[in-house]
């Protein structure tokens, strides 16, 4: 499979935005870390992934099988563990909507942890970082 190549363009103060597939994403850092907070920071962009990511699975889900989601709920929480600071775990909840066929409250759930982003983290890709010298 190919690849794909997101550019990077500096904004104001710690403004870094990407150019990809044709759409101007802009983050910025919270102002207590010395950003203007006029943006979601990169890692809230992270999180964001997630939590969409298991939206659209659970939204395609009802979808697919012609269960009305006009009152399909679903979030996302994480904790953060005390000494490392780093999420610990991530806990996504699903409203399902009134209605909703019980046959189907493990298979929406096996959909829902299909979802893309949590597959790469699960299976990081390897990274590496280049250096070119500008002209």
């Amino acid at each position: 499979m190919g690849s794909s190549e997101i550019k990077i363009v500096f904004g104001d103060g710690l403004e870094v935005n990407a150019e990809y597939k044709g759409f101007l994403v802009k983050t910025d850092q919270p102002v207590h870390q010395g950003g203007g907070g006029n943006s979601p920071s990169p890692f809230d962009y992270f999180l964001i992934s997630l939590a969409t990511c298991a939206g659209f699975y659970a939204l395609e889900f009802c979808q697919a099988r012609k269960i009305p989601a006009d009152k399909l709920a679903v979030s996302m929480s994480t904790e953060r563990g005390a000494v490392s600071k780093m999420i610990e775990k991530v806990t996504v909840h699903v409203d399902l909507p009134p209605g909703f066929p019980p046959k189907y409250r493990d298979a929406i759930v096996k959909a829902i942890d299909h979802c893309a982003v949590k597959a790469h983290i699960l299976k990081p890709p390897r990274f590496e970082i280049l250096t070119r010298l500008g002209e």
